[in-house]
């Protein structure tokens, strides 16, 4: 497989990570590179290290994911965008939102993200592709389109203010949404 065909694959998967950067990016009070950075270096991980997990489990793996993959991604995506949408609607006293750089939303989100590239893994297996440049290429494309993802949504949540979070929790439930349809159809 040529190095052009593995950037236009990490391109492909990257983009429900850019999709979620970009809500992260409205939901942000004031942008924060630390936080950024936690955010890209997630998606970028698990972008590269769910390849590997599904280079390794091959075969067997692949036909129990494939009947699961769609509703785990739009679980985890459906209840993170619900909480925003409630937290847009329903401020917490405090005035906090939603801490998209905590441990456990980053899970969730990295892992809805990058189920795909699980099953571009098994793909790979089946290939016999050796997956250790097309892991570091998904991984690296990822975190720079996170990076960038975060960035277009901080511009475009400081002309939103108010509805940027509900319209960020829109996107990612949108997100799960496709996901679940694309899998049943």
């Amino acid at each position: 497989m040529g190095l052009t065909t593995i950037i236009l694959i990490a391109i492909g998967l990257s983009m429900d990570a850019f999709a979620v950067s970009i809500s992260s990016g409205l939901s942000m009070d004031r942008f924060r590179i630390w936080i950024a950075l936690r955010i890209a270096v997630f998606f970028g991980g698990f972008q590269a290290l769910m390849p590997v997990i599904g280079f390794s489990a091959g075969l067997s793996f692949r036909d129990f994911m494939a009947g699961i993959d769609h509703w785990v991604a739009f679980a985890l995506l459906a209840l993170i965008g619900a909480k925003m949408i409630y937290e847009s609607l329903f401020p917490r006293e405090d005035g906090r939102k939603m801490d998209h750089g905590s441990l456990a939303t980053l899970l969730m989100l990295s892992v809805a993200t990058s189920i795909d590239a699980l099953a571009v893994g098994i793909g790979f297996s089946l290939l016999d592709i050796d997956i250790v440049l097309p892991a570091c290429i998904i991984g690296a494309v990822t975190f720079l389109i996170s990076l960038l993802g975060i960035m277009v949504g901080r511009k475009a949540g400081r002309h939103l203010e108010s509805t940027a979070e509900a319209f960020g929790g829109l996107i990612l439930m949108g997100i799960g949404l496709k996901i679940l349809l694309e899998h049943l159809w």
